[in-house]
């Protein structure tokens, strides 16, 4: 399969180079795209260097409209499989081989942190927000899972489509999940063990968390009243 690594980058300087090196490791025949989005460091002149392709976005757009470039790149270019991989590190390339096999048989694969027990470990707080939009997706949605809010995805050729044409703006791992299902898209969930981050620092502050839990909880219930919508008059 002809397959894309979309890497979303805002001031990664300090990581980007090592994650492309392993994905260059673990998966030699993938091309990379690194969408800069706006950076104000080093991060496209480092990922250029490590041999990735470089969109350079004129001004920060935030991960919505980075990843929808990516996959309109994706699009663009007849690739058969799309996959999201963070900048910072956290995802393995090593997993790689097992979202890519999966593709195979479904529209969209996540790398799921707890569909089985792995060395994982988040705080408190965050955890009882992964567990709380997994429910609610889990709920709305009618398939159970475990973890809404990874986003280390694989997508194949209907998804990278769709989110060529829609992506969420905001937070939207969650909500793109939901988003595909009201498509009748196949997802499932593989094991995937994930890592701190090698360097920079998360731009989820205990603001912009509870800004996220109301916005993405609104953004699924309408999403959800939409799907019951289609199958009322269905």
């Amino acid at each position: 399969m002809k397959t894309l690594i979309i890497i979303p980058a805002y001031n990664e300087e300090g990581s980007i180079a090592q994650v492309i090196r392993n994905i260059r490791e673990h998966a030699p025949h993938v091309d990379v795209v690194v969408v800069n989005d706006g950076s104000k460091d080093r991060t496209e002149e480092v990922a250029r260097a490590a041999g990735a392709d470089v969109i350079t976005m004129p001004f920060n757009v935030g991960i919505g409209g980075g990843m929808q470039t990516g996959y309109l790149y994706a699009f663009h270019n007849q690739y058969d499989v799309a996959v999201q991989m963070d900048a910072d590190g956290q995802h393995r390339a090593e997993d790689l081989p097992r979202l890519l096999e999966q593709a195979k048989s479904s529209d969209l694969v996540i790398g799921s942190r707890y569909v089985e027990q792995t060395a994982y470990r988040s705080s408190a707080s965050r955890r009882i927000g992964m567990l709380f939009f997994s429910g609610l997706v889990s709920m709305v949605t009618g398939q159970r899972f475990t973890d809404t809010t990874s986003g280390f995805r694989a997508a194949n050729r209907k998804v990278i489509a769709l989110y060529a044409s829609y992506y969420p703006a905001d937070y939207p791992e969650v909500e793109s999940i939901v988003y595909l299902k009201r498509r009748g898209c196949r997802i499932a969930e593989v094991p995937a063990e994930m890592r701190s981050r090698e360097a920079g620092r998360s731009s989820i502050t205990p603001i912009r968390s509870i800004y996220y839990m109301v916005k993405v909880t609104l953004s699924v219930l309408m999403s959800a009243s939409r799907m019951r919508g289609v199958k009322t008059s269905g």
